[in-house]
């Protein structure tokens, strides 16, 4: 009986560099010093089963996830972090700090400025790359009680996102939705203590929602 797998679904080309940008839920422990580390969160076990189900592809796995990020700060350093990396597919999850900084620090980001910044992301992607686009929801579990009163603000930098991905043609995941249905099973601190760090089950929960997604847009990867 045969054990290898099929690779039929995936849309990666041999060679593919695929980048993860964000803030600590991307970041997650990397070590900033190594270009190649992935952190211990949600685009380690990406890489991990992308490489082990299509070895042959040689795919390439980059993380310029850092925690505390906001919007603005992406655009800051875009150029370096994301054009220059040269990247074949750019994964994007970013928002919930611009929500939070209004909370904890009286620093909000209006709704405005935060979809100035995430359009010059996408238009930069799109003007000097040929990558394709992934665009992950900032998620927030009403855990501890207080980030109830967070939903006012994010919830419109969310439909910033998903309106975003349809402009750009980009694959949405579709997080905050999948937390919300499970946010109860078996209980809100199991995926994330705080309501936004997930734990290793909120990752492996990103990690399946993200493969799931590429899965699902229908787009199967060119023969070489």
């Amino acid at each position: 009986m045969s054990t290898k797998q099929s690779t039929c679904w995936l849309p990666f080309k041999h060679g593919d560099r695929i980048l993860f940008q964000g803030d600590s839920v991307t970041d997650c422990g990397r070590d900033r010093d190594d270009p190649a580390a992935l952190g211990y969160g949600y685009v380690m076990l990406i890489a991990a089963a992308l490489q082990a189900r299509a070895p042959e592809m040689e795919l390439t796995i980059l993380n310029r996830g850092i925690g505390g990020n906001r919007s603005r700060d992406l655009v800051a350093r875009w150029s370096q972090d994301c054009i220059d990396l040269a990247p074949d597919w750019v994964s994007i999850m970013i928002g919930i700090n611009d929500t939070w900084r209004r909370s904890d620090s009286n620093d909000p980001t209006t709704a405005e400025q935060f979809e100035s910044a995430y359009r010059t992301l996408l238009e930069r992607v799109t003007a000097e790359t040929s990558a394709r686009i992934v665009l992950c929801e900032p998620f927030l579990l009403d855990h501890p009680a207080d980030r109830l009163a967070w939903r006012q603000d994010l919830n419109p930098k969310l439909a910033i996102v998903r309106g975003l991905a349809g402009e750009f043609g980009a694959m949405l995941v579709p997080l905050d939705v999948v937390f919300g249905d499970l946010r109860e099973t078996p209980r809100p601190d199991y995926w994330a203590a705080d309501g936004v760090h997930p734990t290793l089950a909120g990752h492996g929960l990103i990690a399946q929602t993200w493969l799931r997604t590429i899965k699902a847009s229908g787009a199967v990867r060119e023969t070489d």
